[in-house]
């Protein structure tokens, strides 16, 4: 869309009488891409983005920030828009009318939407086009076989779609309701952790595309499994590094160890380091900032090899809720006293070793812990 607030074609009440879809002899478009995009959208094109904002009740103004913040390419006053983009833009300013949203959040919502599924539909058509052995028909090219993939697909995405959607909102809205105070729902306190490849820059010069792509997905699938599995919940993914939240610290560590210990079982994957930090983090359309994203990324920095180091704020809640001992001679000690009075001794998950304090770029001097498990079954 474009700020240019000019159109032609608007009633006394602000509504616009659509005008016939563009022939595309005349608009110059491939035929093809025009008959993709009317099966994708369920309508035609009938709109100019001035007649779509008159007829949403919108200002063009507010109409440009929310197709921009949809991540949609201005298109001039080209006659490209349908009735759902129409719909779209009313809804939207409905909810800013009705009081349930801001018109700022708003924005934000249109951005985080935009984003999202931007990434979803490239990755969807890429991997549907890629994973084709062979065409429908003899003799089809590539660009042919999108249109009988998409008209199979769609319904089917589609209802997938707003499922996954529903159920992660029904978690997020879970979360948020056990935190129990408004303060928590912006600021709160986590485990953040970064998983780190080690030397993938170097592979990127030695691997062909086609192999560090399919490196590439092993690894962000692994990791993105074990996440979820154990009550995680993954940030984003940066290649060769996976970014992941939890709510405790026991879960965050239990994640890491896992991932290094699967990943160093597959010979074909590189080596792997993880740095964990907890305490309060900002979380912002689904992101998450502040010093404890930053330390646990410094922490990955300096991990050695197949290997996991935690902050000291992680260490002393993993001591806290009986995790780890503080010691390994205060687990001595208990299991000695334990055994003196017939009781089994503390079972333990984790050790923690602490390893020398060093300065980090940013945050000053830190004090890293190495994490491990316990062996026999959490008794030393």
């Amino acid at each position: 869309m474009t700020v240019d607030d000019t159109g032609s074609g608007a009633d006394g009440d602000g509504r616009v009488d659509p005008e016939p879809a563009p022939d595309s002899a005349d608009s110059g478009e491939d035929p093809l891409a025009l008959r993709l995009e009317g099966l994708i959208l369920g309508a035609e094109r009938r709109y100019t983005p001035f007649q779509a904002a008159r007829s949403a009740g919108v200002s063009m103004e507010l109409a440009s920030r929310f197709w921009r913040a949809m991540g949609f390419a201005d298109i001039g006053q080209a006659r490209a828009l349908t009735e759902a983009d129409v719909l779209a833009l009313r809804r939207l300013a409905g909810l800013v009318e009705a009081g349930l949203l801001s018109e700022a959040m708003a924005v934000q919502v249109a951005r985080s939407t935009g984003q999202t599924t931007a990434r979803l539909a490239e990755w969807q058509i890429d991997s549907f086009l890629e994973g084709l052995t062979e065409p429908p028909e003899p003799g089809m090219t590539r660009t042919e076989v999108t249109y009988p993939i998409v008209e199979l697909l769609l319904p089917e995405l589609q209802e997938f779609l707003v499922y996954v959607w529903r159920r992660q909102l029904a978690a997020s809205a879970g979360r948020v309701v056990q935190a129990g105070d408004d303060e928590e729902m912006v600021d709160r306190r986590l485990a953040v952790g970064f998983a780190d490849l080690v030397g993938f820059t170097r592979l990127t010069r030695r691997m062909e595309e086609e192999e560090l792509g399919e490196l590439v997905e092993a690894f962000e699938t692994t990791a993105a499994d074990l996440v979820a599995a154990r009550g995680g919940r993954l940030i984003k993914t940066l290649g060769d590094e996976v970014l992941y939240a939890a709510d405790d610290a026991g879960t965050a560590a239990e994640i890491a160890l896992l991932l290094v210990e699967t990943m160093a079982n597959d010979e074909t994957m590189p080596e792997l380091r993880v740095g964990i930090a907890f305490g309060t983090v900002t979380t912002r359309m689904g992101d998450v900032f502040g010093t404890t994203v930053n330390l646990a990324s410094r922490l990955t920095s300096i991990a050695p090899r197949d290997a996991v180091l935690v902050d000291s704020a992680l260490a002393e809640e993993l001591v806290r809720t009986r995790d780890a001992p503080a010691s390994e001679a205060a687990a001595a000690e208990e299991a000695a006293a334990a055994e003196k009075e017939g009781e089994e001794p503390p079972g333990y998950r984790f050790a923690l070793q602490p390893m020398w304090q060093r300065p980090v770029r940013g945050l000053g001097v830190v004090e890293p812990w190495l994490l491990s498990r316990r062996g026999d079954g959490g008794r030393s």
